[in-house]
């Protein structure tokens, strides 16, 4: 399907002739499209290892190259070599995807992988500061199943730490009639929670202050951990509540942005593997103690920079979350099988993961065949540069983030008398449709480790590189096709271009396979949004140009409607990987 990877072989095969290595014949969109529309820039390297005039020898390339699909070669400047493809060659490529439901190559021995992204904590609402890892997340989930990996989603809950300790405290103090503090009992206890998630959204930020202000309070705390994780059942039965209340707000939000988790694990998944997992580390010889703590030595001696000892178990006794960290790799290869894991968590945790990973690897618990990958992202910023906070100093709550995203996108839609005269349900519904995707192209047209400026206005935009830019040009080729249906106008075989538009468009098309891939490599969804918004301008010069219904050449008209039709089907499977849904009119 890769005319690329054709056109590669061919001046890979034109290379070995010359006795040169066939990787120098590497083919990639020209980035001279007035020029040429693919270029080969391997001369340049070749000669210089053959000690060769670079010209000469892109001439020598062009002279002896042999493909099929190739309508012209030339040579510019000190040796690029420019490639035009024929147009019967493009129009059977374009052919092939349009009967060819699957938008990219799919992948050679299909892996199982594990997406680690979201990683809230109980007790707490759901802020900005989860919005990029679920929105990336979510989106490499979909970019792995999209070329034919079986991918599942883990939220990975902060549900099992020191925090839940201060919260038994704080309740305790508050509520000390509550049968769950009795010491000696031992159930049954309340089915009904003695706490709402609100209750608790006001008690964790407490309790953490209390903690870290007063030691008596802090110790008091660190006993109620040790007596929860000991399995103290009114403990227990407490952190139940916490967990069940804080995971049905979380759901409740995440559904609400298109986010959807296929396991809901979390720090308690794998509590009982800890004292086992530790034991084999120290019997191993491979964590040892150090100033009472037990510890495991990550660093090599081509490090550049100092990484410190990786931190099994604390001088206390205590775990946290580093033996966590490690813990779930293990269950992760040993109950899911998996072969690769990616974390989208914040560039900020760099270190640690390198010291999980490390750590993982010298111990034994993921080997070399094991993909282990820390898919860093950076913040949400406001127009100051710093991570976006409401003018009282706090995180904006992620549903508050949806709703101003849903009402702006209502805004935008009236302005431009869209979905005028369509039931109100309908109309709420596209808007809630283009304000997601306002907030999500937002985020995903910036590469992941980079941060970026929030700006609604901006987003919510029906011009430019924006979410309801690509909506809107999704529901005109859906229009066409409505129309089209009711002259009673079917798509056909895609026939050679007869202008730049229609041309034009058939090129960009076939440059999805790379696309994909290079997004699936670097776990950048960017790479996407970016296709998605020349797609969707490349078919915006087409539909200008080619008056599509009004064609009379019957052949051409059912080629054009062919274009629209894979074209529409392309944009649909490759907005979807970005968490993207399309409305039916608008």
């Amino acid at each position: 399907m890769s005319i690329i990877t054709d056109l590669s072989d061919a001046f890979g095969e034109a290379f070995a002739a010359l006795d040169l290595d066939r990787a120098f014949g590497e083919v990639v969109v020209s980035q001279r499209p007035d020029l040429a529309q693919y270029q080969c820039n391997g001369a340049l390297p070749a000669a210089n290892a053959a000690r060769r005039n670079p010209r000469e020898l892109a001439e020598a390339v062009a002279a002896v190259v042999e493909s099929p699909i190739v309508d012209a070669v030339s040579v510019a400047g000190p040796g690029f070599i420019n490639i035009m493809v024929t147009d019967e060659a493009l129009a059977a490529r374009a052919e092939l995807l349009r009967r060819d439901d699957r938008p990219a190559l799919a992948v050679e021995g299909p892996k199982k992988i594990v997406v680690d992204y979201g990683g809230p904590n109980v007790a707490k609402e759901l802020h900005v500061g989860h919005l990029r890892p679920a929105i990336i997340g979510e989106s490499v989930k979909r970019l792995f199943r999209l070329v034919g990996h079986d991918v599942v989603g883990d939220v990975h809950l902060g549900d099992w730490g020191l925090p839940m300790g201060q919260l038994i405290v704080e309740l305790a103090e508050r509520r000390p009639d509550l049968p769950y503090f009795d010491e000696s009992a031992s159930g049954p206890f309340p089915s009904e929670s003695p706490v709402t998630v609100e209750e608790l959204n006001e008690l964790y930020p407490v309790a953490s202050a209390r903690a870290a202000e007063d030691p008596a309070f802090a110790e008091a705390a660190r006993a109620a951990t040790v007596a929860l994780q000991s399995g103290r059942p009114g403990y227990v039965a407490l952190w139940q509540h916490f967990r069940g209340v804080s995971v049905a707000a979380m759901r409740h939000v995440y559904d609400e942005l298109g986010v959807h988790f296929e396991l809901w694990h979390g720090e308690s998944t794998i509590a009982s593997r800890l004292d086992a997992m530790i034991a084999r580390l120290e019997a191993a010889g491979v964590a040892g103690e150090s100033d009472g703590a037990l510890v495991i030595d990550v660093a090599r001696d081509d490090d550049t920079f100092e990484i410190p000892p990786f931190m099994v178990r604390k001088r206390d006794g205590a775990t946290l979350y580093t033996t966590w960290d490690l813990a779930t790799i293990e269950d992760r290869i040993e109950t899911l099988g998996a072969d690769v894991m990616i974390y989208v968590v914040d560039n900020r945790q760099s270190l640690h993961f390198e010291q999980v990973f490390r750590a993982a690897r010298r111990a034994g618990i993921a080997g070399p065949d094991v993909d282990l990958d820390h898919a860093g992202n950076g913040t949400v910023n406001g127009p100051d540069g710093k991570p976006l906070k409401t003018r009282e100093g706090n995180l904006p709550l992620l549903r508050d983030l949806i709703t101003d995203a849903v009402e702006r996108a209502r805004q935008r839609m009236d302005e431009r008398d869209l979905a005028r005269g369509l039931p109100e349900a309908e109309r709420a519904g596209i808007a809630r449709l283009v304000g997601l995707a306002a907030l999500k192209y937002g985020d995903l047209q910036n590469h992941r480790v980079s941060d970026y400026v929030f700006d609604l206005d901006r987003f919510t935009s029906f011009d430019g590189r924006t979410g309801p830019y690509l909506l809107y040009g999704a529901v005109r080729m859906q229009s066409i096709f409505r129309e089209a249906s009711a002259r009673g106008l079917e798509e056909g075989e895609i026939i050679p271009a007869k202008s730049d538009p229609e041309r034009d468009l058939m090129l960009m098309l076939l440059r999805v396979p790379e696309v994909v891939d290079r997004a699936v490599a670097f776990r950048a969804p960017n790479h996407v949004a970016e296709y998605v918004y020349e797609l969707v301008a490349s078919f915006n010069r087409f539909y200008e140009a080619c008056h599509i219904l009004s064609e009379q050449d019957e052949a051409r008209r059912a080629s054009w409607l062919g274009l629209v039709g894979v074209t529409r089907r392309l944009l649909g499977s490759l907005l979807d990987a970005l968490g993207i849904d399309i409305p039916e009119r608008m």
